[in-house]
């Protein structure tokens, strides 16, 4: 299982928008076949980063994962959204593996 992180710069006027993005795809990315963690908007310090969160099984399953999203009706209508209403203006990519797992176990020496 691997982690993806998706880091955001917003547009801090249009915080709105990313919202409505980010329910979008809270919808799409499960049904496409991610395990969706969570988009995380800004609250409190920066008001242009904002975070998308889901795990996928692998690299391999992410390029099937991305097809998919690709032919989904509301996720071509959700990158349309974004391309329309120019709310991100970086965003950057990242997979990650869990590395403390299990949590809270006993490591014997």
């Amino acid at each position: 299982m691997i982690t993806c992180f998706i880091r955001y710069e917003i547009d801090p006027f249009k915080k709105d928008e990313f919202t409505e993005y980010a329910r979008n795809w809270g919808q799409a990315i499960p049904r496409c076949g991610a395990d969706l963690i969570g988009y995380f908007g800004p609250h409190e310090g920066s008001a242009t980063t904002a975070y998308g969160v889901y795990n996928i099984d692998s690299l391999a399953a992410y390029e099937t994962y991305r097809a998919r999203l690709m032919a989904d009706p509301l996720g071509q209508e959700n990158y349309a959204f974004s391309k329309r209403e120019r709310f991100i203006l970086k965003e950057d990519r990242i997979f990650l593996k869990n590395v403390s797992m299990p949590h809270g176990a006993l490591v014997k020496p």
